[in-house]
């Protein structure tokens, strides 16, 4: 079968071919065992050589000190909407929010839920989220700060993170492992797999020890980040296949030289596609403040929604699939996450060119 397309989707999202050849040549037989890794129990010695050698790959690109744990969860990111309010902000405390698109609305309004909210900055007005602010209104005293360090939908990202007295909490579910960054400045990383990682079902989570000390004892156990690390993600059967894509995906990304090298990587493919946007005389728009474009999913308008429609329908023809915004905004997005290659950001930009010599008046 051919795989002779590139996979521009936001989530879940196209995943390394290295990774996928190594599951497929595994998957009926895993190291010599006779059976697939899904079928092994999640107490065995081949599951938990994955389960450490995801752990220890983790750490590695990273960089996370001792002074962190590292977490495999169930679900997704917005299940953690709900779970950080619910073990870190305490009756009487105040948690700060920056809101900069969708997704950190949604964690905002599941905070709201549990106790007092600030939201300390924001990226654009009713809905319209075009910037990351520069400033931040922090509170004294506050449990947390909250951030989504990279807008999906908004195609915006924070270049650089903000300093808090309070924990840092980032949702780094679209850019997680496509840069370095300094893990000790975070009381907490979280991310859903489907993006950058692997498949969807398993979060990975990036906490400090001291942090997930204070969380909240009277939660049921299993919404506890503390009964995850005692039992380091064992403490209930963890998305075992889903750890193992996850090694496979992290596994490539230290053969190809690691987070320097995955930055680099990122930053050509951004260069290539905004420099299209940009060379265009205005036919391709960027809607996004230049100094907060993302490098994973980037966002462009053209003179019509005809335009567009047209646009998408013979992208996906010459191959080049998810390219459609996301339907609360519209226009085009190519989520250019690490597994996308310079070369198919080529094509798109070969394709864009050709595609408004035909159609520009």
């Amino acid at each position: 079968m051919s795989r002779d397309i590139v996979n521009f989707n936001a989530g879940p999202a196209g995943l390394p071919a290295p990774a996928l050849k190594r599951a497929h040549e595994e998957l009926l037989d895993y190291a010599g065992t006779g059976m697939s890794i899904m079928e092994h129990s999640h107490r065995g010695k081949a599951y938990d050589a994955v389960h450490k050698e995801t752990m220890a790959l983790v750490r590695k690109l990273l960089g996370v000190p001792d002074t962190h744990d590292v977490l495999f969860l169930q679900g997704g990111a917005s299940g953690m909407f709900a779970t950080i309010p619910m073990n870190f902000l305490g009756d009487g405390q105040t948690a700060d929010y920056v809101v900069t698109g969708t997704w950190s609305e949604k964690a905002l309004e599941e905070a709201k839920l549990i106790g007092e909210t600030h939201v300390a900055g924001t990226g654009g007005v009713d809905g319209n989220y075009t910037s990351i602010p520069s400033e931040l209104d922090l509170t004294d005293g506050a449990a947390y700060v909250h951030i989504t360090s990279n807008n999906t939908i908004a195609g915006t990202q924070f270049q650089s993170f903000p300093t808090t007295k309070a924990p840092l909490i980032a949702d780094m579910s679209s850019d997680i492992m496509s840069r370095p960054l300094d893990v000790k400045n975070f009381g907490m990383i979280y991310a859903g797999a489907q993006k950058n990682l692997g498949p969807s079902g398993v979060v990975l989570v990036i906490a400090e020890k001291s942090l997930i000390e204070r969380g909240s004892k009277t939660i049921p156990k299993i919404l506890r980040y503390k009964t995850h690390a005692d039992k380091e993600s064992l403490y209930h059967t963890p998305p075992t296949f889903a750890v193992y894509i996850m090694r496979n995906v992290l596994a490539w990304i230290d053969e190809l030289g690691g987070l320097e090298k995955m930055a680099a990587r990122n930053e050509e493919k951004a260069t290539a596609l905004y420099g299209a946007i940009d060379a265009s005389d205005g036919y391709y728009r960027s809607p996004v403040d230049a100094d907060a474009r993302s490098r994973m999913n980037i966002v462009w308008r053209l003179p019509s929604e005809e335009l567009e429609a047209k646009f998408i329908a013979e992208a996906t023809e010459a191959g080049l699939v998810g390219l459609k915004g996301h339907r609360s905004v519209g226009g085009l997005r190519a989520s250019t996450y690490n597994a996308v290659s310079p070369e198919g950001v080529g094509r798109l930009v070969d394709f864009m060119a050709k595609f408004r010599a035909a159609n520009a008046s």
